[in-house]
């Protein structure tokens, strides 16, 4: 049976390549513009993003709306076989709004509003900024919402950021007025807020946390950060109101790019696609590790894949360098390929640009782009874009296939943001999204597909769950983990995990609170480590994982008690020498390990899950050693499955295969016994779906 969701748009139902195109800027040079499209099908680019930052040019004075070229831009796509998601431009306002709505404009937390500027510098509460986008972008939906080359609405640009005005402020009271229904007492007591004599008698008292002003009460930080959250959804669920009915089968979705200010899981729920911009720093990074940042993004990928269960969009990637990172260094041969398609093996049904063409001013002028400023084809980035595009034409059957895993990685903004607010075991980094890599890391090098999921989800489909330091956990969501290990599925939780509730208070009674009883330990103590320490992991003799051997261990170390437990691995040194440090409890019909300290080692996260998830009989995508740094990927449709091998390790490296018949998708032919990869490179195979 096949497992296919419906491609994203009936009318490209193929692996969409495109990117970014900002017309509006070169409406002076039409000799541009005629090129353009001659490229674009010259690079294989079937899709552009365009209108993003197309305000002023829609709209130069208040109320006149100029179409023209972007009437004529989209025609000429038709004609061309090129499709538009279509953008609303409210990313960034004309000056002429700032000038005379001057509310539109953010106050930061310091209470200053900004000038006019830059972008993403407004109010989502304003009535006017709603006011006015609501009539931009129904002015849009009237005129393209049926338009042969539109096939979605690309809803503003990488929601983000805050704003601190007195809107937002009455916003914010009522929206905890609603959160604790009305009642003060109650909103007190969850932000304990007799700490310091900070107790609330008035509604009209409470204000967002500000530098010369309340930043120690952790409870009203952790709901202004939800409701700056919420209301930035509200904004995006306005604008999405703004041009639905006028087209209601018309996809909408919006770019995230991992601002740590949106709940992205939330958003996911009112879009009909996810799509995000990844923005790797290939080739210099700090650690030149590329195989580390490719588990990364490898991770980020799941996650927006595991958003909705089904294909994403790489909205923006760049086919060369950007100009924004520390060091702009190019890509290495093959990477562009490699990470392009690395997407497309997490999930994504597209591979796009920022940017199709480079700005000729401005602070873009020098980010990477399809198109330089010698504005010809005759380039090396321009033949690696093409060379995506041919791979991309060859890969229709993959569209709208899955990914089938069985095992997932929680990870919550409100945990991240509770755990980076902290003060306590290690005020120089605790680290909390590094600590999610680990985990995620040692699955990546197996070759084993991963959904990344929120405490709140249904667990129910997992042979494992990992919660990476969930600091945050309600007693709700913590009876929820203890009933899916009582009914026969794998957990695993690290240190610090446990230790508030939904409102930043300390749950009673011993730590990690409600996962007390399905971990069966008490964590005594948590101890934050200097760099410079180092203490490690020890592994018993005759372990039930089977596994040897003396890990560095550092960071953090938790000091546990055993209630019920079985100890597995024991500390190496210090005054907890011989205490145990990584555990294993039987609950039901399931089990439940506790890692309680910061393993510096990776191969330890590869030991580790390769000896659980053999025992928990969890499949990987390849049943072959991968060598560190090759990692296989997994899309199927139920009856083929689509395997993509990928070579990050920066050598060149051979990969066994497992015998069973494999196809090259490139070349159509069977593939050897032997996969070759040359540095940075990738394989992609087809087989049939084994059967249950």
């Amino acid at each position: 049976m096949s497992s296919k969701v419906p491609a994203i748009s009936s009318k490209a139902p193929v692996m969409l390549h495109g990117a970014d195109y900002n017309p509006e800027q070169w409406l002076k040079y039409p000799e541009v513009l005629k090129e353009d499209i001659r490229m674009m099908k010259l690079a294989g680019c079937n899709v552009m993003s365009v209108g993003i930052f197309s305000w002023v040019s829609l709209e130069r004075e208040e109320g006149v709306f100029t179409f023209e070229w972007l009437d004529q831009l989209l025609d000429t796509f038709k004609e061309n076989g090129v499709y538009a998601f279509l953008a609303t431009p409210s990313g960034a306002r004309p000056a002429w709004m700032s000038e005379k709505y001057p509310e539109v404009l953010r106050v930061e937390r310091n209470r200053v509003r900004n000038l006019h500027g830059v972008r993403h510098n407004h109010c989502f509460t304003s009535p006017v900024y709603r006011e006015k986008t609501a009539l931009m972008n129904s002015k849009l939906a009237e005129r393209y919402a049926h338009h042969p080359a539109v096939i979605g609405w690309h809803i503003s640009n990488e929601f983000g950021g805050e704003c601190h005005c007195e809107y937002c402020q009455n916003a914010f009271r009522e929206w905890l007025k609603v959160k604790y229904k009305g009642d003060l007492d109650e909103l007190n007591h969850a932000w304990w807020a007799t700490f310091w004599s900070h107790t609330y008698t008035s509604w009209e008292q409470i204000e967002s946390p500000a530098p010369h002003g309340e930043t120690q009460v952790h409870g009203l930080n952790l709901d202004w950060r939800r409701f700056v959250s919420d209301q930035t959804i509200n904004f995006c669920q306005h604008e999405i109101d703004s041009v639905r009915s006028f087209n209601p089968e018309l996809p909408v979705t919006t770019n995230m790019h991992m601002i740590d200010g949106v709940d992205y899981r939330k958003m996911a729920k009112i879009l009909d696609v996810v799509s995000w911009d990844a923005y790797p720093d290939w080739g210099y990074t700090e650690d030149d590790d590329d195989a580390r940042l490719a588990a990364w993004t490898a991770m980020h990928h799941d996650m927006y894949r595991s958003f909705k269960k089904k294909p994403f969009l790489l909205m923006e990637s760049t086919p060369s360098l950007t100009n924004w990172q520390t060091v702009s260094k190019l890509k290495r041969p093959g990477m562009h390929k490699l990470s392009s398609l690395q997407a497309v093996a997490h999930g994504s049904d597209s591979v796009q640009y920022f940017q199709w063409r480079k700005s000729r001013g401005s602070s873009e002028k020098f980010h990477g782009a399809v198109i330089d400023h010698s504005g010809h084809a005759e380039t090396r980035v321009f033949r690696d874009v093409a060379e995506v595009g041919r791979t991309l034409a060859g890969l229709t059957d993959v569209v709208g296939t899955t990914t089938p895993a069985e095992t997932a990685i929680l990870f919550d903004w409100d945990n991240r943001w509770a755990v980076k607010d902290a003060q306590g075991i290690r005020n120089s980094g605790l680290k909390y999204e590094e600590t999610v890599l680990q985990h995620y890391r040692g699955l990546w090098e197996l070759g084993i597909p991963v959904d990344v999921v929120g405490s709140g989800d249904d667990l129910s489909g997992y042979k494992l769950v990992i919660a990476p330091m969930l600091y945050l956990i309600s007693e709700e969501n913590g009876k929820r983990i203890e009933k899916y290990v009582e009914q026969g599925g794998t957990f695993l939780a690290t240190y610090w995990s446990g230790v508030v509730g939904e409102t930043d208070l300390c749950h009673l009674g011993g730590f990690p609170g409600p996962l007390r009883r399905t971990l069966g330990i008490w964590a005594e103590e948590t101890e934050g480590l200097h760099s410079r320490d180092l203490n490690g992991l020890v592994m018993d003799p005759g372990n039930t994982l089977k596994l040897t051997g003396d890990y560095d261990a550092h960071e953090i170390a938790e000091l546990i008690h055993l209630e019920g437990a079985e100890a597995l691995g024991h500390y190496r040194s210090d005054f907890y020498a011989g205490r145990p440090a990584l555990t294993v409890n039987k609950l039901g019909a399931g089990k439940a390990y506790h890692l309680a300290t910061r393993v510096k080692d990776p191969q330890f996260y590869v030991d580790l899950y390769a000896a659980i998830t053999g025992k928990e009989r969890i499949s990987r995508t390849l049943n072959s050693e991968l060598p560190t740094g090759v990692t296989a990927q997994l899309r199927s449709d139920g009856e083929h499955d689509y395997v993509f091998v990928q070579n990050f390790s920066g050598n060149e490296q051979v990969v066994t295969l497992d015998g069973q018949e494999y196809t090259d998708l490139e070349s159509g032919t069977a593939a050897p016994a032997e996969l070759k990869l040359p540095v940075n490179g990738l394989v992609m195979l087809k087989r049939p779906t084994a059967k249950a």
